[in-house]
C-alpha cells in the first residue's frame, strides 16, 4: 500500500486489533471487490435526545432535514471517493451513510490501511490493525468507516435443549398469559423489525407453529441487507425462527420484517440502520438477539450503533436487545478472551436500548409460583453487569458498580427480564421439528411483542421506554430477588464473580419480569404526558413481586406514582439450566444441530 502524501486525520475510535489467536497469513487480494459504509456527522451538530415516551416525535421526513447528514458532507465524501477510484453505491442522508464500492487496493489507498487475510480457529477473515484515516479535509466529517475488516462480530444468544425438557417448558402464549400481557390487542397496525446475522426461516415451519397455537400466521417479510438474505439451512436458523415465532405468538396481528445482514460490524450497522430508517415498512419496534462483549467492538462501531438507537428513539421505535447467555463473564470458558472478569454485552449496553435479561420460572394452575435468576451453574446464565463504555444514564436511578476492581460505575445491564432458562424454555418449530429453546434471545422478542400490544392499545408509539419503566410504581414488575449470574470455575478457567439479585434493580434481572397490563398502563400514561415524575423518577419502580397473574396498576395510578414526562427533544452539542443438551435427531429428520463451537459456546455432554 502506498501511503497518501496529503495530511491525514484519524477516524476517532477506529483502532483495531486482530481477533484473539488470529494471525495474518497473506496480504488481502488487491483485486477483490469490497464495499464499505462511511458514516458522517449530523448536520449542524444537532442530536436528537428523547427522554421518554412523552417526548415529541419527529417525522421521518423532518428527521432527515434536522438530524441527517448535511448535503455538503455527502458531496465531500463523494468527491473523495472519485479521487480514489471508488464508486458511490448508495447514499442515505437520513441515516448519514454513504456506501463506497471498489477494489481492496483502492480502499487501502483511500483509507491508508493495510488489509490482510487472517486465520483463526473458526476460519479466515479480511482484517486490519491500527486506525483508519481520511484526508484532513474530512476530519470531523467522517465519524466511522465500516467494512474494511469483515471478521465475525456477533453471536446469537440462545440455548437449545433436548426433548426431556418439554415437560417443564412453555408455549409462548402460556408465557404471555403468565406475565399478564394485555388481551384484546394483537399488535395490529404495528411492524416488528428483527435483525438477523445468519440463517433463515421456512414458511412451512411458521405455518405449522402458528397452526399449533390456533393462530393465523402473521405477515413475515425478509429484507436483504448488504447481499444477505433469508437462507435457511444454517446453524442460526434456530435463532431466526425463535425470534419470529416468539414475537408473532405474542403479537399475531403485527407484521414482522426480518432484516438479514452479514455477520460483520458493517452488516450490523447497516441492518439496524435499514430497520430504523425504513420508510416502507415503518417499524415501531426493533428486536435484536445477537451481541458480543463490549471490548470486541471498536469505539467507532459502538458509537455509531448507539447513535442509530438514538435515531430510533426520536422516531418512536423501541429497541429491545438480549443481554447475553454466559452470565457476568459474557463468554463461555472455552471462548477466546475468557479471563475470569466481568463483561457486559453490546449492543445491550447502549443507553438507548432496553436490555433484556433472563429468569427461570415455575408455574402451576396458570400462575407463576417461582421466578429466580437464570443460572444453571454450568456456564449458562443471564448476562448483566456494568458497562465500561457508557456512563450511567440519568434515568437509571440505581448506582451500578462493577464487581471488578476498581469497581467503576457505568450503565447497568439489563433493564428488564423474562423467562430464559432453556429447561423452562419456549416451544418452537424449526426445520420440521418441535424443540425447546431458551436464552435471553427469547426475552427480546417477548418484550418486542408486548411493546407492539401496548402501541396498538394506546394508539401511539411508546418509543424509548426506559425512563418511564425506571419511574414506574411497585407492581409494574415481578421483582426477582433470588440468585446471581456468577460463572463457576471449571477445569480450564477461573470463576467469574457475578451480580446478586436483590430488591429493586439489579445487574442480573434489571427491574424484573413484566406484569404486562401494568407495563401497558405505565406506558399509556407516559406517552400522553400524564405522569408527574421528572427526570429518572424517585426510585427504581421495582417493588415487591406482584401477585402471580395480577393485573397491575392503572394508567391513573401510574401517573400519580411518577410516570415519566418527556423533556425537550432537541439539544445541540453544547448541552451538557440444569444441564441442557442439543436436541437429538436420531432419525436424521433434519433438526438443526446447534454448532456451539462455531459460535464460541461450550458443547454440553449428555
Amino acid at each position: 500500500m502506498n501511503e497518501p502524501s496529503q495530511p491525514r486525520a484519524v477516524v476517532a475510535g477506529s483502532d483495531r486489533e486482530p481477533l484473539a489467536g488470529a494471525a495474518p497469513v497473506a496480504p488481502a487480494d488487491p483485486d477483490q471487490q469490497a464495499t464499505v459504509t462511511v458514516m458522517v456527522r449530523r448536520r449542524s451538530g444537532a442530536a436528537p435526545r428523547v427522554s421518554g415516551p412523552a417526548a415529541p416525535r419527529v417525522s421521518r421526513a423532518d428527521f432527515a432535514q434536522t438530524f441527517g447528514a448535511d448535503p455538503d458532507d455527502i458531496d465531500a465524501v463523494t468527491r473523495f471517493a472519485a479521487e480514489h477510484g471508488l464508486e458511490v453505491a448508495e447514499a442515505d442522508p437520513a441515516a448519514r451513510t454513504v456506501r463506497l464500492r471498489g477494489t481492496v487496493a483502492a480502499l487501502q489507498s483511500a483509507f491508508a490501511v493495510s488489509l490482510a487475510t487472517y486465520e483463526h480457529g473458526d476460519g479466515r477473515y479480511r482484517g486490519r490493525e491500527g486506525a483508519v484515516t481520511v484526508p484532513a479535509t474530512l476530519g470531523g466529517v467522517v465519524t466511522g468507516v465500516f467494512g474494511l475488516d469483515d471478521r465475525p462480530q456477533v453471536r446469537p444468544r440462545l440455548h437449545q435443549v433436548r426433548p426431556a425438557a418439554v415437560d417443564d417448558s412453555f408455549a409462548v402464549t402460556e408465557l404471555a398469559s403468565l406475565y399478564d400481557f394485555p388481551t384484546g390487542a394483537t399488535g395490529a397496525g404495528q411492524t416488528i423489525a428483527i435483525a438477523e446475522f445468519g440463517g433463515g426461516y421456512r414458511q412451512a415451519d411458521l405455518d405449522a407453529f402458528f397452526r399449533g397455537l390456533g393462530l393465523a400466521t402473521p405477515s413475515v417479510t425478509a429484507v436483504g441487507v448488504d447481499g444477505a438474505d433469508n437462507s435457511p439451512g444454517e446453524d442460526a436458523d434456530v435463532e431466526v425462527v425463535l425470534d419470529v415465532e416468539v414475537a408473532g405468538a405474542v403479537a399475531p396481528g403485527a407484521a414482522i420484517a426480518v432484516y438479514f445482514a452479514p455477520n460483520t460490524d458493517q452488516g450490523f450497522i447497516d441492518a439496524v440502520t435499514r430497520a430504523v430508517h425504513d420508510t416502507e415498512r415503518d417499524p415501531s419496534v426493533l428486536s435484536i438477539s445477537w451481541g458480543g462483549p463490549e471490548e470486541e467492538w471498536t469505539e467507532q462501531t459502538r458509537t455509531a450503533i448507539d447513535e442509530v438507537f438514538e435515531d430510533a428513539a426520536a422516531l418512536g421505535v423501541t429497541v429491545l436487545v438480549a443481554a447475553g447467555d454466559h452470565g457476568a463473564a459474557d463468554r463461555s470458558a472455552d471462548m477466546a478472551g475468557y479471563d475470569g472478569r466481568a463483561h457486559v454485552d453490546f449492543p445491550a449496553s447502549s443507553p438507548h436500548a432496553t436490555a433484556c435479561g433472563g429468569t427461570r420460572i415455575q408455574a402451576s394452575g396458570g400462575a407463576i409460583t417461582s421466578e429466580v435468576v437464570w443460572n444453571t451453574g454450568d456456564g449458562w446464565a443471564t448476562g448483566g453487569g456494568v458497562s465500561s463504555a457508557f456512563p450511567p444514564p440519568d434515568w437509571q436511578t440505581a448506582e451500578p458498580t462493577s464487581v471488578d476492581p476498581p469497581h467503576g460505575r457505568g450503565r447497568g445491564v439489563p433493564d428488564v427480564s423474562g423467562n430464559a432458562d432453556s429447561t423452562t424454555g419456549y416451544r418452537i418449530h424449526v426445520n420440521g421439528q418441535d424443540t425447546v429453546v431458551g436464552g435471553t434471545s427469547a426475552v427480546a422478542p417477548l418484550w418486542a411483542g408486548l411493546v407492539a400490544l401496548v402501541n396498538q392499545s394506546t394508539g401511539e408509539r411508546v418509543g424509548f421506554v426506559n425512563p418511564a419503566l425506571y419511574a414506574a410504581p411497585a407492581g409494574t414488575f415481578r421483582d426477582i430477588t433470588q440468585g446471581d449470574n456468577g460463572i463457576p470455575a471449571s477445569g480450564r478457567a477461573p470463576a467469574t464473580p457475578g451480580y446478586p439479585a436483590g430488591t429493586g434493580w439489579d445487574a442480573c434481572t434489571g427491574l424484573g419480569s413484566p406484569v404486562g397490563t401494568a407495563v401497558r398502563d405505565v406506558l399509556a400514561a407516559a406517552v400522553t404526558g400524564g405522569g408527574t415524575g421528572a427526570g429518572g423518577g424517585a426510585g427504581s419502580g421495582a417493588g415487591p413481586a406482584a401477585a402471580p397473574g395480577a393485573g397491575g396498576g392503572t394508567a391513573g395510578a401510574a401517573a400519580g406514582a411518577g410516570a415519566y414526562r418527556g423533556s425537550p427533544l432537541f439539544l445541540d452539542d453544547d448541552d451538557d439450566d440444569e444441564d441442557g443438551d442439543e436436541l437429538d435427531d436420531p432419525d436424521g429428520a433434519g433438526l438443526p444441530d446447534y454448532d456451539h463451537e462455531r459460535w464460541g459456546e461450550e458443547e454440553l455432554e449428555d
